[in-house]
């Protein structure tokens, strides 16, 4: 049972240890936890299995094209859609897609997006991995009012990347999110096209997450409420399946979660060849039965499903924090329905990544949350954030080495740094030579205890950036700092 009171705990320690800092209150859930009202929990094993098709998001048209730039608009509203079979759920959306539109951009060639708010919260709109401006970037405190509208210009001047956008608001970014707020944003070059990668209709984005509903099937919101989040959606239905034909799928897995890890497996335990991450292909295809994300990790994953017979059924499941036959073990199913010509192909050699420069700055960074409240602060390097506090400032061009580290004996954390994507040197001393961490990088995990060194070049463009965990609820509760390049 869940009450207003029990949802405002979170939100006022955070409001009162900011007081004057300028900050806002972290929204509430919805109506019906007001006082003296419960809501009770849907039971998910009550919501039936692979019962939804999952849908594929279409692509998104621009408005015009002007020589080498695409024009598009969206407006952030709240619409009804159906998650649970036979339920309507209220969600928050760019243009009443959710889980979100999907705008494929192009290496060099500029996207301008116009985000017009309908919603009841300001939203501030983070194009997350992109390379950008900071007037675009969608810093915590760049709000866009409910009524208003900003424009965003991204350069795209970075190579192929599997790129996501999301509110970013400060306290809110954490309830906009979870009630659906976030879209897709493939950035393709021509060297990545020139691969014969499975492509069309074989080349899919799915947004895993988990979610909490009440029994009328609305989302429930309470901040740092992980164990209660355990309906797993995938491309916004509850556990669907996903028709595919006997031949090679690529699949672009996003961890759009406030909270979850995944480790994700096929059910029959046969493996798939992992080509990216967060910031694009991988040099050489990784051929792995595991697949694990923290929040706001991607995976570009190929599956060859030309092995099996049709009538043939997949679960991809999670063996993360999700017990076998838990809620969350399972993701969603893949039904093998005909055969298929398939020229796609995954080649020994993707690309080649950017050499590691000579460092010329180290910095150490610590996380940790109090450990000893669950409505507790969370904290980088022993502090809150403050949007009127520079953290640490960086010259422009200059290639430094961070060593991060989770400090916390029970709780995990993930750290993402706004403006550039890096490479991870090291996790917990031992270099790190292979497999996905060895990529382009923009969220890395960090389990209790763990340390990692990840080194960036920060170049481009100066202005003022955050770095935070990107577990959204403990951004919200103050995990979060600001550099300035200058």
């Amino acid at each position: 049972m869940i009450t207003r009171r029990n949802a405002m705990k979170a939100g006022v320690a955070l409001t009162g240890a900011v007081g004057g800092a300028g900050l806002l209150m972290p929204a509430l859930s919805s109506a019906a936890q007001a006082d003296g009202q419960t809501t009770t929990d849907i039971d998910p094993t009550t919501i039936p299995k692979f019962a939804q098709a999952m849908p594929v998001p279409e692509v998104t048209k621009p408005d015009r094209i002007s020589g080498t730039t695409a024009y598009y608009s969206f407006e952030m509203q709240e619409v009804q859609t159906e998650i649970i079979p036979g339920k309507q759920t209220t969600v928050r959306t760019f243009d009443g897609y959710f889980p979100g539109p999907w705008i494929k951009a192009c290496s060099g060639h500029r996207v301008v997006v116009t985000q017009s708010n309908s919603l009841p919260t300001p939203a501030s709109i983070h194009l997350h991995g992109g390379h950008v401006p900071e007037s675009s970037d969608g810093t915590p405190m760049d709000l866009i009012q409910p009524g208003d509208e900003k424009t965003y210009t991204y350069p795209n001047n970075q190579p192929n990347a599997n790129l996501w956008f999301h509110d970013h608001a400060h306290h809110i970014e954490s309830e906009n999110v979870f009630r659906g707020l976030t879209g897709f944003y493939t950035l393709m070059d021509l060297p990545e096209k020139a691969l014969g990668l499975p492509s069309g209709a074989y080349d899919i984005p799915i947004a895993i997450r988990d979610a909490r509903f009440d029994d009328n099937g609305q989302l429930l919101y309470v901040m740092n409420d992980f164990r209660n989040r355990n309906v797993i959606l995938a491309n916004g239905k509850a556990w669907p399946y996903f028709d595919v034909a006997a031949r090679k799928y690529r699949f672009r897995l996003y961890n759009t979660s406030n909270m979850r890890f995944f480790t994700l497996k096929l059910s029959d335990g046969s493996t798939v060849q992992q080509i990216g991450t967060d910031g694009g292909l991988l040099e050489a295809p990784l051929t792995t039965d595991t697949i694990s994300l923290t929040s706001g990790e991607r995976a570009d994953i190929v599956i060859d499903f030309s092995k099996y017979a049709e009538g043939t059924t997949i679960i991809l499941t999670n063996t993360e924090n999700a017990p076998p036959g838990s809620p969350a073990s399972q993701v969603m199913q893949f039904r093998v329905t005909k055969k298929a010509a398939d020229y796609s192909r995954v080649p020994s050699r993707l690309r080649t990544l950017p050499e590691l420069k000579t460092a010329t700055v180290n910095r150490n960074v610590v996380l940790r949350v109090d450990e000893t409240s669950p409505d507790g602060l969370g904290y980088i390097d022993d502090k809150i954030y403050d949007d009127k506090r520079v953290d640490n400032t960086i010259q422009y061009g200059d290639t430094e080495i961070w060593t991060v580290s989770n400090v916390n004996q029970r709780v995990p954390h993930n750290f993402h740094i706004h403006l550039v994507q890096f490479r991870v040197l090291e996790r917990n001393g031992v270099p790190v030579t292979s497999g996905p961490e060895f990529g382009l990088k923009d969220t890395v995990r960090l389990m209790p205890g763990e340390k990692v060194k990840v080194q960036a070049t920060f170049t481009g463009y100066r202005g003022k950036y955050v770095y935070h965990c990107h577990m959204f609820d403990h951004a919200s509760m103050g995990m979060m700092a600001t550099m300035e390049v200058v």
